[in-house]
């Protein structure tokens, strides 16, 4: 059983999952910018986004004692961030594709 967290750690957990949130959707955002525009600066942004996301989960898994299966599923978050906004830019393209004789 999971103990609940430490009212010192309450406010860590908190804004920790904030930012978790936060910084999910500026990757999201500036990925999906950095494909449409591409200039360098967009994709190192988007990547420091996702840095914040990884450092974030980690003080998250930190201050809430996450063990187990917890972990598991702290990991697979970390993974589906970075992997989903690829697979919806891809998903986008495929099914929103350039078409001329639309004009």
């Amino acid at each position: 059983m999971i103990e609940p967290v430490a009212l010192k750690d309450f406010f860590i957990t908190f804004f920790s999952s904030a930012l978790i949130i936060l910084a999910g959707a500026s990757y999201a955002l500036l990925f999906a910018w950095s494909r449409i525009n591409a200039h360098a600066g967009i994709k190192i942004a988007a990547l420091a986004s996702y840095a914040v996301l990884v450092v974030s989960v980690l003080e998250l898994t930190r201050a809430a004692q996450f063990q187990g299966y917890w972990l598991i599923i702290s990991v697979a978050m970390v993974i589906g961030y970075f992997f989903a906004p690829i697979g919806i830019w891809h998903l986008c393209v495929k099914t929103h594709g350039h078409h001329d004789d639309c004009q």
